[in-house]
């Protein structure tokens, strides 16, 4: 798979975004190590609602605020998404409790592959003197935030569009460190203990059963508490080794200048790709519902259906650490956690 990456990087032309158009850059490309460490997602088995098409959330939305349709440009598309102000929630036009067919998003195939559709964006941040950082992410139409204390019907965190990421540090094309994130928060992991793809060298994210957070080990992992990522408790992710995802064949492909703050396509992205949606400031689902919605449901403070998420600009893309600033304390982990009891007596 990495073969027929790199054979069509070779052959894309390049372009470069300004504000309002697209223009053409010769020689500029992503990093070959980019390609190279790029992660393997695994889906998990009970996975239902899988990665989705970055352009087909807008097909299947309207731009509101306020719970009102506000008016957006003709068309809108992810050339023109950015002209829409930064207090928009892109809102299903149909009632998401019946569980429309593109919320599912779409299975990747034997090889990993999400056909008809681009589900994924790579956006490397050069900062000089050998120092690269590449975020890679991952769009899903829907978020479902699983049960707590195992009861049906009883959910927290439910809603429209989803990004989650992985960023990993290079130093002189050298990987140092993976990023997975994770709810509000996420864990960092030295490279060489992640687990790895078939190649030895791709390391493995494991995206829970309907969240998506991304894990270094498959398994159970309870997120009640950032920073403790226990193999049990009161609300836990799952996750396995099952549906394979390889990113990179149906991605966008960027390099984000901080200065600037401004994006431009690099091979293998084609001439056309689009790159004003990533300026696009407003949410990428529904607004949380009110109390008095009949579908909503709020316990502790905490919403069955919460609002969408922004974008992939809002992920802290010139982070200082390997961890975005978010008030946790940036941990940058030697040993894969959680273990179980069953992980530990393997290793015996």
């Amino acid at each position: 798979m990495f073969r027929s990456i790199v054979s069509f990087a070779a052959i894309v032309a390049v372009v470069s975004a300004a504000p309002a158009k697209l223009e053409r850059r010769q020689g500029a490309s992503v990093p070959d190590f980019v390609l190279k460490y790029a992660p393997i997602v695994y889906l998990d088995s009970s996975e239902q609602y899988f990665p989705s098409d970055i352009g087909a959330q807008l097909a299947n939305t309207n731009p509101e605020v306020n719970f009102n349709t506000v008016s957006a440009p003709n068309p809108l598309d992810l050339n023109s998404l950015n002209q829409l102000g930064g207090d928009v929630y892109l809102t299903s036009k149909v009632d998401i409790t019946t569980n429309p067919q593109w919320l599912k998003g779409i299975k990747p195939d034997g090889n990993g592959k999400t056909n008809g559709g681009f589900t994924a964006a790579i956006i490397v941040n050069d900062k000089g003197g050998g120092n690269v950082d590449a975020f890679y992410m991952y769009f899903y139409a829907y978020n479902w935030g699983g049960e707590v204390l195992g009861i049906d019907n009883l959910q927290f965190g439910n809603h429209v569009g989803d990004w989650e990421h992985n960023m990993i540090r290079f130093s002189n094309g050298v990987p140092q460190y993976v990023w997975y994130s994770q709810h509000s928060n996420g864990q960092a992991f030295k490279y060489d203990i992640t687990q790895r793809h078939s190649d030895g060298i791709r390391p493995l994210a494991f995206s829970a059963n309907g969240s998506h957070a991304n894990y270094a080990i498959p398994g159970t992992h309870d997120h009640t508490i950032p920073n403790f990522n226990l193999p049990g408790g009161v609300l836990e992710d799952h996750t396995s080794k099952s549906v394979l995802w390889d990113p990179l064949l149906s991605a966008y492909y960027y390099s984000f200048n901080p200065s600037a703050n401004s994006f431009t396509p690099i091979a293998p992205s084609s001439p056309d790709t689009p790159v004003n949606w990533l300026a696009f400031g407003g949410k990428w689902g529904d607004q949380e519902y009110p109390e008095s919605d009949k579908r909503q449901v709020k316990l502790f403070g905490q919403a069955k259906y919460a609002s969408g998420p922004t974008g992939p600009a809002d992920k802290q893309l010139n982070r200082a650490n390997v961890c975005p600033d978010n008030g946790q304390t940036c941990i940058l982990r030697t040993i894969l956690v959680p273990k179980s009891v069953d992980m530990m007596e393997d290793e015996q």
